[in-house]
């Protein structure tokens, strides 16, 4: 069965490079998150711990630059940890419908729940990037194929739950943290997509609402 796919690459961060010896223009914020001394200078230390976090996320360049890239994915992380064990408090995902997999884009997080009680999740998720949005509205899994491989963009896709034309839930290889996002479909950590992969099946409904910090 040929379909249209929908499915972007983690970019892998570059190798370890020099650290830069500028302050960026989030330094204080990032200097918060990462536990470091607010002082909004940047130091060796701060450069290196600031480094690290872009090499386990995802973001390139590599060099300990307190940027609007770095920020972002720390702002994020920040929201998805405060939405705790009760991502749908504000009610914006249907719970009249059984087993549903809710798609938050603003957060970049999703869950399972059956009626009012959390199944599984939250999960951070990585959507389409600017452009490649991953639309939103009620929606339903229609095509599952567990070793899918995407003729497009050449790249296997484990795990793929398709729910609206080419966009599907699926495994990545690299940080669902990473800049832009996906070319539309839903990119998850193996561990989830494979959970989710056992919670769902075809006629399962799916909800996605807000929007991606960037588009």
């Amino acid at each position: 069965m040929v379909m249209p796919l929908a499915v972007a690459l983690a970019t892998p961060a570059q190798a370890a490079s020099s650290c830069t010896t500028t302050a960026g223009p989030y330094q204080k914020q990032v200097e918060k998150y990462l536990g470091r001394p607010v002082d909004g200078r940047q130091s060796r230390t701060d450069c290196l711990a600031i480094q690290n976090f872009q090499i386990n996320h995802g973001i390139s360049p590599t060099i300990g630059y307190a940027g609007p890239v770095t920020w972002g994915v720390m702002s994020l992380k920040n929201a998805q940890k405060a939405a705790g064990h009760n991502p749908n408090a504000a009610g914006k995902c249907p719970t009249n419908k059984g087993r549903i997999a809710c798609v938050d884009l603003t957060r970049q997080l999703s869950w399972v729940q059956d009626g009012s009680r959390l199944v599984y999740g939250p999960v951070p998720v990585r959507t389409g990037r600017d452009g490649y949005e991953t639309r939103t509205g009620s929606k339903k899994i229609y095509w599952r194929n567990i070793d899918h491989w995407s003729t497009i963009y050449d790249v296997a896709m484990p795990y793929s739950q398709f729910f609206d034309g080419g966009q599907a839930f699926h495994s990545i290889a690299g940080s669902v943290w990473s800049p832009p996002g996906s070319h539309g479909c839903v990119n998850m950590r193996s561990a989830d997509a494979k959970k989710y992969w056992g919670l769902l099946r075809n006629g399962d409904d799916v909800y996605v609402y807000g929007r991606k910090p960037g588009t």
